[in-house]
């Protein structure tokens, strides 16, 4: 589904990420860990395209395309959705009015009509449904007001809404408590397919305990340094990143 091949990005002249190769297949779930600072964000940014990081070198393919050149509504039509750290508030664009808008959009860049209304209010309902959202939820201004764990369920609306082919979750476990963590991770794993692939990006072990990846990466200074399964993760929320580093020294 998504192929990287020696990943070089920088922003405002500095490198960040130094050579990153990852691979992930169709159904497939990959969580990345590391340290502050060591280039998570930025790598979920620049498969977005987000245009103030600059990808110097590398590949980056979707499905085989090369979207390197494409801008991050391109990117977007394409099937690609990243799931912001803070999302932003649009008061007075209502949580559905925003994602019927998203979604022929997308159909129109591929030359589709607009999606007929019986259609779309009968996916609103079926995606509201299968992550336990409120009706009234759903005419509320997007993100106006919204505690962190309504937020991160809209996103995760959102995403069910629009179907993506590479789902990227930039820590969306930011600020939530236990049961806003379960409703979002329950909607992931629902959302899970052998359509799609979903890329989690964490600074902590307890999101993945709802959402269980196939694989574990460990990214530092702006390259990945070590790949395991779960277990990776708990050995990380045990004793930290020294003995990785120690690790890579002595490599």
């Amino acid at each position: 589904m998504l192929q990287i091949e020696n990943l070089h990005a920088s922003v405002e002249d500095k490198d960040i990420l130094k050579g990153i190769d990852l691979q992930i297949g169709a159904g497939e779930v990959h969580a990345i860990m590391g340290p502050n600072g060591s280039g998570k964000s930025t790598l979920a940014s620049v498969i977005a395209g987000n245009e103030d990081y600059e990808m110097t070198e590398g590949n980056l393919l979707l499905e085989g395309e090369d979207i390197s050149e494409l801008d991050p509504e391109e990117r977007a039509h394409h099937g690609v959705f990243l799931s912001f750290q803070y999302p932003v508030e649009i008061p007075g664009v209502s949580v559905t009015n925003f994602v019927k808008t998203a979604i022929n959009e997308t159909r129109k860049a591929q030359g589709m009509e607009e999606m007929p209304a019986a259609e779309m209010l009968k996916k609103i309902r079926e995606k509201a449904a299968l992550l336990e959202i409120d009706r009234k939820f759903l005419s509320r201004s997007l993100n106006e007001g919204f505690s962190g764990g309504e937020k991160k369920r809209n996103e995760i609306f959102q995403m069910a809404m629009l179907e993506p082919k590479l789902a990227i979750l930039d820590e969306t476990d930011s600020g939530l408590d236990i049961d806003a963590l379960r409703i979002v991770a329950n909607g992931v794993n629902k959302l899970r397919s052998e359509n799609n692939a979903v890329l989690v990006i964490t600074h902590y072990q307890r999101l993945l305990d709802y959402i269980v990846p196939d694989k574990v990466h460990v990214l530092m200074d702006g390259k990945i340094v070590k790949t395991g399964d779960k277990d990776l993760a708990l050995k990380l929320e045990e004793k930290g990143y020294d003995w990785i580093k120690e690790e890579v020294k002595t490599a």
